[in-house]
């Protein structure tokens, strides 16, 4: 287990239907009975206090929802919902459905930290809901049964360690299929949107709104191309391309950093008075390669742990989105390589509250192997053989030195069995929604976010000019304006957006907690 301040330098870093669209809230021509969906969609919830120590408007449910949903009458999946009456009854819209991210992120928690956190005037409108999608948290959630070290998915490129590498992706594969067999194809995204559905005609709304984080704005786009009629206003912080699911979202993050890494190096070196790191950037990125070579000759002692060079490099990729942090980082990290006394630790802070006490047992693995099964189940196109991931693994450490060989090495996903029971959505709509994007965001880089705003094309995207962080809505960001307001009024801008973030806000990633999740995802 690594200290709190490793963590925040090591561990900053880290993603046409088989049935007819779900029936809405109201009840049409054709009986009930013809529905085969219809015995999900007029659910009555029992909504219960979802804890002791939770606020009584704090609720909390399980609905079902089928497996499979071209087989409505076979397996059924249970789903977490819960619920906090927030809007007045002069000012309510609907409901605002949240998701935090992941894969992997649970979500049930979400209205009682989000209660805190939205202003009075959007909660006004607003009952909030928060679900846990299936497969994760108290949904049915999967499990692999894996080991700390099987759930250690970013691994270096090394020719002597790459058959290992293979054996390791083989095994966690094996291990998923063995464990969850024919389920892993149905937990993906569209599911997740159908379930969404679902959960809309439960509370009787003819359309939802919603804020979605990093893979949640995924999940949103997903249900906007699946239900657009039911879409109402959409929030998407901190956005994923679709164009690049799964891989490519994850190789985005190495070619993210080089250009993240380059402005640490010039920040840096204006203050070298400072941190004594380098009058130049050159010199900078000297010393940090130096450092690197230095661990990988032999492991360098940091608060107990002897880090290596692959480590400093993995570790350190997302801290150089905040160039402060990173140069404190680093001058620890030098202090401990000369032998010297580091000056101790530095809390961590956390980015996600608990799940409220009420939860049953979760399996241990249970945020990295839901990580993975809709990573490998959501889209077809990742490589099969493992010799496409030894060249890409080549290519892109030369292109992408920081990050480029653990983004590109071979994953589970290379020997999935189940893979997705139908083909990966296509985003290409029209439906208005709102796109948040930090420009300096080590999990979802800025192109990320214009990635999603070309193919939605009734979205407008709010940049926020030299902002650091994942996550926007909530943190007290220059953005924060303009989504409330199109959450009150519905209104988008007239044109895409550019605010900039406070000269604090540029060295350092926003102070406020933000709902997003901490198991190994997209969102790290």
């Amino acid at each position: 287990m690594r200290s709190s301040r490793i963590a925040s330098f090591l561990a900053a870093s880290t993603v046409a239907a088989l049935v007819p669209a779900l029936a809405p809230a109201t009840a049409s021509a054709a009986p009930a009975a013809a529905n085969p969906l219809s015995q999900y969609l007029q659910q009555s919830p029992a909504w219960h206090r979802c804890d002791r120590e939770t606020p009584a408007t704090f609720q909390c449910a399980t609905i079902k929802v089928p497996l499979d949903y071209s087989r409505p009458d076979g397996k059924k999946l249970d789903l977490a919902i819960s619920k906090m009456k927030t809007s007045t009854r002069q000012e309510r819209r609907g409901v605002l459905l949240l998701n935090p991210g992941g894969p992997g992120g649970t979500g049930v928690d979400m209205p009682q930290f989000m209660a805190s956190e939205l202003p009075k005037s959007v909660k006004s409108k607003y009952d909030l809901v928060g679900f846990d999608p299936r497969g994760i948290g108290q949904s049915s959630p999967v499990t692999c049964g894996l080991t700390p070290e099987q759930a250690n998915w970013e691994r270096p490129y090394k020719a002597e360690t790459f058959a290992k590498d293979v054996k390791w992706a083989r095994t966690v594969a094996k291990k998923c299929d063995t464990r969850q067999g024919d389920k892993l194809r149905h937990i993906t995204t569209r599911n997740t949107a159908r379930d969404m559905d679902v959960i809309r005609a439960v509370l009787g709304e003819k359309k939802i709104s919603y804020l979605g984080y990093s893979y949640g704005t995924y999940l949103g786009a997903v249900y906007t191309q699946m239900f657009p009629k039911r879409s109402d206003r959409f929030v998407l912080d901190s956005a994923v391309d679709p164009a690049r699911i799964w891989r490519g979202m994850i190789q985005v993050w190495a070619e993210g950093t080089e250009p993240a890494f380059t402005r640490w190096t010039e920040w840096t070196a204006q203050r070298h008075s400072t941190y004594k790191l380098g009058k130049t950037p050159e010199a900078v990125r000297k010393t940090f390669y130096d450092l690197v070579a230095q661990a990988d000759r032999k492991p360098i002692e940091l608060d107990g742990t002897k880090l290596t060079g692959d480590d400093i490099r993995t570790g350190s990729r997302a801290s150089f989105f905040s160039v402060r942090e990173a140069a404190e980082a680093v001058v620890e990290l030098k202090r401990a390589a000369a032998g010297r006394p580091t000056t101790g630790g530095r809390e961590g802070r956390t980015l996600a509250p608990q799940s409220p006490s009420f939860a049953r047992a979760v399996p241990e693995d249970n945020g990295d192997a839901g990580f993975w099964t809709v990573l490998c189940a959501d889209t077809r196109n990742w490589p099969r053989d493992p010799e496409q991931y030894r060249a890409d693994a080549i290519r892109d450490k030369a292109k992408y030195p920081l990050y480029g060989d653990f983004a590109s090495n071979i994953k589970p996903c290379a020997f999935w069995k189940k893979t997705g029971s139908e083909p990966a959505t296509t985003i290409d709509n029209k439906v208005g929604a709102l796109i948040l994007q930090n420009e300096w965001d080590s999990q979802t880089p800025l192109t990320s976010g214009q990635g999603l705003h070309r193919v939605m094309k009734g979205s407008k995207m709010v940049t926020v000019a030299g902002g650091v962080g994942h996550g926007i809505y909530g943190s007290k960001s220059c953005a924060d304006k303009t989504a409330t307001s199109y959450l009150t009024t519905g209104k988008l801008p007239e044109k895409d957006l550019t605010c900039q973030a406070s000269p604090a806000a540029r060295e350092r990633s926003a102070a406020g907690p933000l709902p997003l999740p901490t198991p190994r995802g997209i969102t790290g």
